[in-house]
């Protein structure tokens, strides 16, 4: 096998911005922020959507359109 060219593996917090639900893993990714957990610093990542808001795993549809893209896309398209 060929040595370094295997991105970084860091321990990882992914954050659902819209319920606040946390999963600690490990990934590639980076950010600026850390949390600190059981001694080991952590990467925190927010994202949109998870297992614990999308409407698939949860029953629930939930639409969040803050910037009227459906409406605009209906009169577009709507005819």
């Amino acid at each position: 096998m060929k040595s370094d060219i295997h991105p970084k593996y860091h321990p990882v917090i992914f954050v659902d911005a819209s319920t606040g639900d946390e999963v600690i893993t490990k990934s590639t990714l980076t950010s600026r922020d850390t949390r600190e957990v059981d001694g080991v610093s952590h990467f925190v990542i927010s994202t949109d959507i998870t297992a614990f808001s999308h409407p698939f795993f949860t029953g629930k549809q939930k639409l969040m359109d803050t910037e009227g893209r459906i409406d605009r896309f209906r009169k577009k398209y709507g005819k």
